[in-house]
């Protein structure tokens, strides 16, 4: 096995909220990936309040589902 030293900003740090000074790779990738998911949903909610979505009903979604679903048929 191989060790790696990485440099991270003090901010960047706490943005990931690691608590430990050594980490395996794993344990590592997955608070990545963690806070990045999670920073990728709230930009996804501030998206959906701006352009209305977060107020449809599921009936009103599957309806646009379908509709782009015909519309992509139809193109062809």
């Amino acid at each position: 096995m191989k060790t790696l030293n990485v440099s991270i900003s003090d901010v960047d740090y706490k943005r990931f909220g690691i608590k430990k000074d050594e980490l395996s790779f794993d344990d590592f990738m997955d608070i990545v990936n963690r806070k990045m998911a999670q920073e990728t949903l709230r930009e996804c909610v501030k998206q959906a309040k701006k352009y209305g979505l977060d107020k449809m009903t599921m009936a009103e979604i599957d309806e646009e589902i379908k509709a782009v679903r015909e519309n992509a048929k139809t193109r062809h």
